[in-house]
């Protein structure tokens, strides 16, 4: 198993070997993934370009984080990926941002997605391969200087519960958590996992929270006092960015 890059923002190729459906990546599939790929990027560029950002709250909370180390753990719910993940990419000059990817053969075509934007891709699945997920987190973290975003709710679920991922990766790394949200004007609601799709032309307003370091030892009844602590900063978060919407 290695996990070095492999010049493409890739990282640990173990994962494109071995998937849960035993499918493998054939050159009709690779072509295809080629195709859909730059297409979907091309949408989600249109998408962003129809709404306009009127207000970020709180970037001096991400100015305060990258002073004392060149990475962090960006945090927000999934149904927020939009445009917080748009918001981190332009940051790109200062700061590497990454996501993590399914190691499915389907997740290719989110790696090439990722790697259009100028995001950093890291291969694994938080619910099926939780520790290797875990470890990857960290050698992009601590070892590469990217800044793994995390959803802590997850596109599984259950909605806006903060699962202790992201929590065990700053105690390990002694990197911040930064909470961040946003709302929009106007909003569709995916049905089956809430995720927002702001109507075009909409006003966009994003919120960072502070930074949130970990103590490096911890009882659980204090991991279960942080989760509830950083559901209620992202719950803040997501209630500035409203209000500067006003």
């Amino acid at each position: 198993m290695t996990s070095e890059p492999d010049g493409g923002g890739l990282r640990n190729t173990f994962y494109r070997k071995v998937t849960r459906s035993g499918r493998s990546m054939t050159p009709a599939r690779r072509l295809l993934y080629r195709i859909v790929s730059p297409l979907g990027v091309g949408i989600i560029r249109a998408w962003w370009l129809t709404c306009r950002v009127v207000a970020v709250r709180g970037a001096e909370h991400l100015d305060e984080a990258l002073a004392k180390a060149p990475s962090l753990i960006p945090c927000y719910w999934h149904q927020h990926q939009l445009y917080c993940a748009k918001y981190l990419l332009a940051q790109r000059s200062r700061m590497k941002v990454g996501w993590l990817i399914s190691p499915s053969v389907d997740g290719d075509l989110g790696a090439m997605m990722v790697r259009r934007v100028g995001g950093h891709v890291i291969r694994g699945s938080s619910s099926h391969t939780g520790a290797r997920a875990l470890r990857d987190y960290y050698q992009a973290l601590v070892k590469e200087g990217i800044s793994p975003v995390i959803t802590p709710d997850g596109p599984r679920g259950p909605r806006f519960k903060f699962k202790p991922g992201a929590i065990l990766l700053a105690q390990m790394s002694g990197r911040p958590i930064v909470p961040m949200a946003y709302a929009a004007s106007r909003a569709w609601r995916v049905k089956w996992d809430r995720f927002v799709i702001p109507v075009p032309l909409s006003r966009i307003a994003i919120a960072i929270g502070p930074p949130r370091y970990v103590p490096r030892t911890m009882d659980p009844p204090t991991l279960a006092r942080l989760q509830e602590e950083m559901e209620q900063q992202l719950r803040g978060a997501y209630e500035l960015a409203r209000e500067a919407l006003k």
